[in-house]
């Protein structure tokens, strides 16, 4: 009837001895972290306030970040000020399609200035308006 009581559904319901308790306990407290190691991985709090105060302590350390997010957010400038000192974009488009936008505008840029090239007047020509003087030929360098 003891062997009964012991296994029960395929569970066993026997305590264990005295000897294994106390080394399995012994082995726990070898493993367990020390008190630095708690303190860095924020389980115990790095504090020299009495336990007593030190929720309190924490209620204020919260309360000066979100104070000091605060004030920092309230002297962000507007999107306006940002756009004239050049830092964010001037641009409608969705910031996924910005990048592509960009690279629009130089292709843009750069055959609006291949065009202008093509169009440039020939030396010849600016000798005759007075821009260049005749001994000076700019595509002598070149």
């Amino acid at each position: 009837m003891a062997s009964e009581d012991t296994v029960t559904a395929g569970v066993d319901n026997t305590s264990p001895s005295p000897l294994e308790r106390r080394n399995s306990l012994e082995k726990h407290l070898q493993s367990r972290p020390n008190e630095q190691e708690l303190k860095d991985r924020h389980i115990l709090l790095d504090t020299k306030a009495a336990p007593a105060l030190q929720a309190a302590a924490q209620d204020l350390e919260r309360q000066r970040v979100t104070d000091n997010l605060k004030k920092g957010l309230s002297q962000r400038p507007d999107k306006e000020t940002l756009v004239e000192r050049n830092i964010l974009p001037d641009s409608t488009a969705a910031p996924g399609l910005q990048a592509q936008q960009r690279e629009l505008e130089r292709h843009m840029r750069a055959d609006s200035l291949e065009k202008q090239l093509q169009n440039r007047p020939k030396p010849d020509e600016l000798v005759r308006e007075g821009i260049l003087e005749a001994d000076e030929n700019p595509l002598k360098d070149a």
